[in-house]
């Protein structure tokens, strides 16, 4: 809900796509600077203290945000809260990312990701259909914020109660050789590095459109993101984001993961550029649905391919390379294309990442590895699970 208001609200104010990829890059520019050392923490600390911590600090980091746009306070200000709210997340990241894959056998790792994926599409949904709920009822953009702070005891509690897993980690590491495990592992195996390096090229070319999407829908389709019709554009767009997410472990889950990944970025390709040409609101809606789709379908994908090529051991140490390439680039991208949407309009920022895709459709075909480029299920650790992940 907050990550769907404040770059609308940005936009609203200032007409400026390039403050609204301002404020993306300080949300999620630390993903790409803080990660391997929130990685090492993932492995030092008990990972259930470190990820409720951090929502604490979210939560009263939301508050803080509430009230600033309730008194007015200067827009540099929610710029500040944030780049807390952005570290403090990535500070948990790896520590919650890495659990995930411990609480079920590996043989259910493809499900759990999409399940999970499916989890983050699911509230981009929910979000924005709350914010226009609570919208009509009188809300204003504070409260929202307000409420927004309440909703991370949804995830503080529950993980309170079961208590995430906490494994060895890549080994007796410290200093300097602690924050680069993770690259060795990735260097050393090429399905790692080969998928890390795709998901990084996507991020920062093909995918500024997610966090320019206000100022996109205003330049190509003349609407309000402030209106209900964006609201509902950026809905639709989520869905498909959803479904797209939990069709690799469903739908899909007969087809190759590494097919899924190379047709994946030629539809996303297609679908990208249908929508950089589109002028009509109307017609934006099943392009938009399709696009979420597919450009969650092939993320997924990417990080089940990378979640099956992992010891648990590693996990903790490579993750944080993954939010780097998925998350920690994507912020560069809208640096770039923000001044550039200003300056000549967003269609050629999207038909450019719609090259790259067809480009990325074909390096990133696994199937051109060795063998020995993959781990087996045979190869994986055959560590026993502790008494609360046999709970779950």
């Amino acid at each position: 809900m907050q990550n769907f208001t404040l770059p609308a609200y940005i936009d609203s104010v200032t007409g400026s796509a390039s403050l609204v990829g301002l404020l993306v890059f300080v949300q999620l520019g630390p993903l790409l600077l803080l990660s391997i050392p929130a990685g090492v923490l993932a492995d030092r600390y008990d990972r259930t203290a470190l990820v409720t911590s951090m929502q604490a600090v979210m939560m009263a980091m939301s508050v803080v945000l509430a009230l600033s746009t309730w008194s007015g306070a200067p827009l540099w200000t929610i710029f500040v809260i944030q780049g807390v709210i952005g570290i403090a997340n990535t500070i948990q990241a790896p520590a919650f990312s890495a659990s995930i894959p411990l609480l079920v056998d590996r043989r259910d790792i493809p499900g759990a990701v999409s399940l999970n994926s499916a989890m983050i599409n699911g509230s981009r949904i929910l979000g924005p259909t709350l914010a226009a709920a609570l919208a009509a009822l009188g809300v204003g953009i504070p409260g929202l914020f307000a409420v927004n702070a309440a909703t991370y005891l949804f995830l503080a509690v529950p993980i309170v109660l079961v208590r995430l897993p906490n494994p060895g980690g890549a080994g007796p590491t410290r200093g300097l050789n602690a924050l680069t495990t993770g690259l060795r592992l990735a260097r050393g195996r090429r399905s790692l590095s080969r998928v890390l390096l795709s998901m990084s090229v996507f991020s920062l070319v093909c995918l500024p459109y997610i966090g320019l999407f206000p100022s996109v829908a205003r330049l190509n389709l003349g609407l309000d993101p402030d209106g209900p019709t964006y609201k509902f554009l950026y809905i639709v767009w989520g869905l498909g984001a959803f479904f797209g997410s939990i069709a690799v472990g469903t739908v899909l889950s007969g087809v190759s993961r590494r097919d899924v990944i190379v047709r994946g970025y030629g539809l996303f390709a297609v679908f990208l550029a249908v929508f950089a040409v589109l002028r009509s609101p109307a017609a934006a809606f099943p392009v938009s649905a399709a696009l979420g789709f597919v450009y969650f379908m092939t993320a997924t994908a990417l990080v089940t391919v990378l979640q099956e090529n992992l010891f648990d051991r590693e996990r903790a140490s490579v993750m944080p390379l993954w939010f780097m390439a998925f998350g920690g680039t994507i912020p560069f991208g809208n640096l770039i294309a923000g001044p550039i949407m200003d300056a000549i309009g967003a269609r050629w920022v999207l038909g450019v990442g719609a090259v790259a895709a067809v480009g990325l459709s074909r390096w990133t075909d696994l199937d051109r590895l060795s063998p020995s480029d993959f781990i087996s299920l045979e190869e994986a650790d055959p560590a026993p699970r502790d008494g609360p992940t046999r709970l779950l």
